[in-house]
């Protein structure tokens, strides 16, 4: 007996009335970008280890999937170190390459590497999939999709400003009711100093966590990286300020009043929220001093997206990178970006059911099959009607009437087209509307107008 096929935890197939809801959000993303100024570029699958190892922390360089080296990657191990080597050691030299983790890396690397071709400051949009070894649940994927919008090569804070309206818009286009969170990393590093916490990284991976694991979870992660309890219960007031966004900013200016790095973070969100009240938004921007992000390569400006509707986790996110391309030879490039998570906005979709109806249309007109004479009749009118821009099919077989219709229900076609002796004769084509039931007499013209 043959086995069942299946596919790996994590990963997902998806219909055709799946794919044609993904392009919708894809393409309303798109869309978005590009009237941002934003031009598309994509990367290979996977990287070398070398560029994607030490840019995700610790737990990120966990998650990454190695793939192991072409042809005998066992060479040069013998038989005794296969039972004994330790598992990092052994994907350190059997694995050169990896799948991608995100594409911000890769972007960096792209940067380098094409620096002499590409104008700065250089805003590009990639979409593509990304992997990570992360245990599968709800909402969290092994494979999925990301929707990257970057500037690299500029300081301006404007831009943050217009990643903020891109967010918003795109949302808005979805229908989907969120609330951008904004914050800095600067603040945090602010936050580190008055409490004395050394290690800056430890405090973010653990403050990114709250969400997941609560106040207690962050408490006992931080108090075993060697933080003490005072500065634990120093802490927690502060993650949880409260008040409009300017009564935040304030309480932070006067807790930072000596701290040089705390306050240039407080003056580059002021004007980002300034900036962000010339014109109206759709959407609620909050500052969120809980909100940390926990990938090391963040410096400044920090966002992240939650629907008001799902509980799903975060849907959008990203921020302010100052020196990235530092790692591949080019020092001082500062970028800023933004990621869609297109999976979780998938299901966000589903759940709210906020689809419109002609996202997800496939076939619009069907034509009957009453044997070769009418085909040959009705080819040329396909071909003129796709031409219109029309998605039109005839069904490939002369079979019972009853059949053809079934095949038509099953796919929602919302018009079928009759074309007999009578219609051939009369030029003329009767058009059924499959909700109604309604039928009429039509010339190719009037049939263009009316299934449109």
């Amino acid at each position: 007996m043959a086995q069942k096929p299946s596919i790996p935890k994590g990963t997902r197939d998806f219909s055709p009335e799946e794919m044609a809801k993904r392009n919708y959000i894809f393409d309303t993303i798109k869309s978005v970008y590009r009237t941002y100024g934003f031009r598309e570029i994509e990367t290979p699958a996977m990287e070398n280890l070398s560029t994607l190892t030490g840019k995700y922390g610790a737990e990120g360089d966990k998650l990454l999937f190695r793939i192991l080296n072409s042809g005998d990657s066992l060479k040069g191990f013998n038989r005794e170190e296969l039972l004994t080597i330790d598992p990092a050691e052994f994907a350190a030299r059997a694995c050169d390459r990896g799948l991608r983790y995100d594409l911000t890396v890769p972007f960096a690397r792209y940067v380098v590497q094409h620096r002499n071709e590409i104008t700065f400051p250089f805003r590009r949009f990639q979409i593509q999939p990304v992997w990570r070894a992360d245990r599968p649940q709800k909402g969290r994927y092994r494979e999925f999709f990301q929707c990257d919008a970057d500037v690299i090569g500029s300081d301006s804070l404007l831009h943050e400003v217009e990643l903020t309206r891109i967010i918003d818009t795109v949302f808005h286009r979805l229908n989907i009711s969120v609330t951008i969170h904004l914050n800095n990393r600067k603040l945090l590093t602010a936050i580190g100093e008055t409490l004395g916490i050394e290690n800056i990284i430890d405090l973010t991976v653990a403050i990114d966590k709250l969400d997941k694991i609560g106040w207690e979870g962050v408490r006992s992660e931080l108090l075993s990286k060697g933080i003490s309890e005072a500065a634990c219960e120093q802490l927690h007031p502060i993650l949880n300020f409260e008040g409009s966004n300017e009564e935040k900013l304030q309480k932070m200016s006067g807790l930072f009043a000596q701290s040089e790095v705390g306050q240039k973070g407080i003056e580059e969100l002021s004007y980002i929220f300034e900036m962000l009240q010339l014109t109206p938004l759709y959407n609620k921007v909050v500052l969120d001093l809980s909100l940390a992000r926990g990938l090391d390569y963040y410096t400044g400006t920090i966002f992240e997206v939650k629907a008001n509707d799902v509980e799903i986790g975060s849907i959008t996110g990203g921020g302010r990178y100052d020196n990235l391309t530092g790692v591949f030879g080019l020092d001082g490039v500062s970028g800023v970006g933004i990621s869609f998570g297109a999976d979780r906005i998938f299901d966000v979709l589903n759940q709210l059911d906020l689809y419109p109806k002609e996202a997800t249309s496939g076939t619009r007109l069907m034509f009957v099959n009453f044997g070769d004479k009418e085909v040959r009749y009705i080819l040329p009118l396909l071909t003129l009607m796709r031409k219109e821009g029309i998605a039109v099919e005839l069904y490939p077989e002369e079979a019972k009437l009853k059949k053809q219709m079934s095949y038509a229900n099953a796919l929602q076609i919302p018009y079928v087209a009759f074309v007999g002796e009578e219609e051939v004769q009369n030029k003329t084509i009767t058009l059924k509307n499959m909700e109604s039931g309604e039928q009429s007499a039509l010339s190719l013209d009037a049939l263009i107008a009316k299934v449109r």
